[in-house]
């Protein structure tokens, strides 16, 4: 069950944002973080939760300290393929206040998601009270752009081996764990493919002694041993988060 509490600290005191474990409000300068900071909601939402529905407005934006959220395209043979991944690195929302709320994808979380929540009305006041917001803002999308790009070039390209590995290594990432809690199922939804395939691209990957999978739990065994198992998409995508947020999942 989602839950919501509220993220006010007493004095103003925007400790809150300042050693939050998200890259966007860590970003925020401290006149912006004060500004924000009164609005703020923790959240709680469980893997399966929708954030958002294509084409329908978006009343909440969602700066995730946990989890994985999916931005996905359905299709009307019910197949939905997966457009970007965000979690720990940015914002869930970050194109409807710029957009008249409207937004472009369904967000589903797909691993349980802790964070904080603005009401999008609120957040479009504050832009316009402030250069900083809005270029920030801007920033995070134009990642979220290049990184659907980058997916819709990987699913055209390369094998599923190398899809999966590069898909691990995000989560891996987003998480900061080599523990992962999904399912052949989520990643064979998340990779637009039948989980019998996942299934055999997994079963090689743990042969490989690259990964472990059970009950429902992969374990990543041998990380750079991954790595030369994804394609260039995995690099190509943290040269993008690097260069466009400053995200480093090394360094956070």
């Amino acid at each position: 069950m989602s839950s919501e509490i509220n993220a006010n600290a007493p004095d103003g005191d925007v400790s809150i944002l300042t050693n939050a474990p998200n890259h966007f409000l860590k970003s925020l300068p401290p006149t912006n973080a004060r500004m924000l900071h009164p609005f703020l909601k923790l959240v709680n939402h469980p893997s399966g939760t929708r954030l958002s529905r294509t084409g329908q407005a978006l009343e909440r934006i969602y700066f995730p300290y946990s989890g994985i959220v999916s931005y996905t395209v359905g299709f009307s043979s019910g197949e939905v393929v997966e457009a970007g991944m965000i979690g720990r690195n940015s914002v869930v929302g970050a194109t409807a206040p710029l957009d008249d709320n409207l937004f472009t994808n369904d967000a589903t979380v797909h691993v349980n998601m802790t964070g904080t929540t603005v009401d999008v009305g609120k957040f479009k006041q504050l832009m316009a009270e402030s250069d900083a917001f809005r270029a920030l803002l801007a920033r995070h999308e134009e990642m979220a752009l290049a990184q659907a790009q980058q997916i819709a070039a990987c699913n055209a390209v390369h094998d599923l081996d190398q899809r999966l590995s590069r898909w691990l290594l995000q989560a891996r990432d987003l998480l900061d764990s080599d523990l992962l809690p999904l399912t052949q199922e989520l990643l064979a939804q998340i990779l637009g493919v039948h989980r019998s395939s996942v299934t055999l691209s997994a079963r090689r990957l743990q042969q490989a002694g690259l990964v472990d999978y059970q009950h429902g739990k992969i374990r990543i065994l041998d990380v750079d041993g991954l790595k030369e198992v994804s394609c260039e998409c995995y690099e190509a995508l943290n040269a993008h988060f690097c260069s466009i947020i400053g995200w480093d999942p090394n360094h956070h």
